[in-house]
């Protein structure tokens, strides 16, 4: 059993492995709710958005933290109020924005000296993670674990009829907004770990295997965070052997386990049919 365990002798790879299940339990249970009322896009377009934030950040001596969060706030506000006031659709503003928010980030960093490597920005940097990392990473996720885990009735009528939770007496716009401002502050606890690019698979591939694996909610939050804590530690195991990045790694073992669960899902249903 000493390749099992070999990986996690050395303190980095233990720490990377701590902060990949950190961020996997927020990031699986939010993508539960993105999966259900559409957004999966949403997690993508804020994850690139963010790019301005942070060159602005570093621009002015601020915590790149605060000028991703601003950011993915601004990108995720515009997106949903151009949704909310133009006949133009929700994917195709949030496709602009994203677009937009990511160019100006990328001009502005091409303008500036800077020793920031714009490759840690992107992809993260998972086994250089350190005592700030975890502290912003685990307060975020402490956070937003505990809004869904209290308030997840509030936020599947959401997802399944935003009219209905309106008749109820729900704060629709409350839901809706926060559920934006958790996207933001969740992909700002992936930034230092899986980067912006890579933050969107986490934010799409564990809800979206539990929601082909279960019929009721409360199984597909326990099953899509079972599923990305799985593949957070497999991933970081993996890459050690493979000498390979964790954060790709990670997203390898995801998109592996959601064909899996998909084949399943056509045997079963192929079955249930012929019965």
């Amino acid at each position: 059993m000493t390749w099992l365990s070999a990986p996690f002798a050395y303190p980095f790879m233990v720490e990377a492995a701590a902060i990949a299940v950190i961020i996997a339990v927020p990031s699986a249970l939010l993508s539960c709710f993105l999966v259900l009322k559409g957004w999966s896009l949403m997690g993508d377009g804020i994850a690139h958005g963010v790019l301005p934030g942070i060159v602005l950040a570093y621009i002015f001596g601020l915590p790149l933290l605060i000028g991703a969060f601003v950011a993915g706030m601004i990108c995720a506000l515009a997106a949903g109020w151009l949704d909310a006031n133009s006949r133009v659709k929700q994917d195709t503003t949030l496709g602009i924005v994203m677009a937009g928010m990511f160019g100006l980030g990328i001009v502005i960093y091409t303008q500036i000296p800077s020793d920031a490597h714009l490759n840690h920005i992107l992809f993260g940097n998972i086994l250089g993670v350190g005592r700030a990392d975890f502290l912003s990473a685990g307060s975020i996720a402490a956070a937003v674990s505990l809004i869904l885990i209290l308030k997840w009735r509030d936020f599947a009528m959401l997802a399944f009829d935003q009219v209905q939770a309106r008749v109820a007496g729900l704060p629709v716009a409350w839901l809706h907004y926060g559920l934006l401002a958790m996207i933001s502050a969740v992909v700002v606890a992936m930034l230092s770990a899986v980067g912006l690019i890579l933050s969107v698979a986490l934010l799409i591939a564990p809800g979206a295997i539990a929601f082909l694996l279960t019929r009721r909610l409360q199984a597909m939050l326990a099953v899509a965070t079972a599923v990305a804590v799985f593949s957070g530690l497999g991933g970081v195991w993996a890459s050690f052997w493979l000498d390979s990045a964790p954060a790709p790694t990670i997203v390898l073992f995801l998109t592996a386990i959601f064909i899996a669960a998909f084949i399943w899902r056509q045997i079963a249903t192929r079955r249930a049919s012929a019965a």
